[in-house]
């Protein structure tokens, strides 16, 4: 796809007017905002939202082919959103600000997600969870395993990184799994880890892994409540399908 030229705000040349308000696709914008305060974001479609996002950074020129540009090398709104600032930078019209504007609108939603689980019983607040695994782990392109660390109100005191790649004892030792636990002093923990296939179904290496962790636990006094394989298709509870 062919993307006009645009500039970033920090970009402007030497001699530009300081007062863009006049450029062409001003009335554009314009009727954006006032669908987006009328309606709400549901009264935009993605690119036109994606667009409204890149106003912040682009200042001048048509943003819609780049926003169609961005959604189409990722896939989807979302995976534009949780791509990383590396990635971004590779679609062609994607300057620092405008990279800084997306990945600082990831990060909100990010932190908007995870403080619906901080401070609470997180076996209480189950969606919540999930919402904020889901909005950080669905579109991963690689494989990435966390622990869910809990104290005895089962409150989150700590989601720690396990490995970046995969999830076996190559690459997790289950023992190592559970000290990390007496280091915070946690009393349970939550695995979770994605399946960049989209899939989240688990593996019998999912399951084996489980297993051995969930049993270290037993030997050393820490429960496993849940192992959670998210993907862009969803997410699958070992627990519940009775495989923990």
């Amino acid at each position: 796809m062919q993307v006009p030229q645009t500039r970033d705000v920090g970009d402007r040349l030497p001699g530009d007017p300081k007062n863009s308000a006049g450029h062409a696709g001003t009335g554009h914008r314009q009727r954006l905002r006032q669908r987006l305060l009328d309606g709400g974001a549901e009264a935009l479609a993605d690119y036109e939202l994606l667009e409204f996002l890149l106003f912040a950074a682009i200042r001048q020129g048509d943003t819609k082919p780049l926003a169609k540009a961005l959604i189409a090398h990722f896939g989807s709104f979302a995976a534009v959103l949780t791509a990383n600032p590396q990635a971004l930078r590779q679609v062609k019209g994607m300057g620092d600000a405008s990279v800084a504007a997306l990945h600082a609108n990831a990060l909100a939603a990010r932190r908007m997600a995870r403080g619906a689980v901080q401070n609470r019983p997180v076996l209480g607040s189950w969606q919540a969870l999930l919402d904020y695994l889901n909005i950080d782990m669905a579109h991963l392109t690689h494989e990435r395993v966390r622990g869910l660390y809990l104290d005895t109100r089962n409150r989150l005191i700590l989601d720690h990184l396990l490995s970046e790649g995969s999830i076996d004892e190559a690459a997790i030792h289950p023992r190592e799994v559970i000290r990390k636990a007496f280091d915070v002093g946690a009393t349970a923990l939550i695995l979770v880890h994605n399946h960049p296939s989209g899939n989240p179904e688990p593996s019998r290496a999912d399951i084996t892994i489980t297993a051995r962790i969930a049993e270290a636990g037993r030997l050393l006094g820490v429960t496993v409540h849940d192992h959670v394989i998210i993907g862009r298709e969803g997410s699958v509870s070992l627990r519940a399908k009775g495989l923990l």
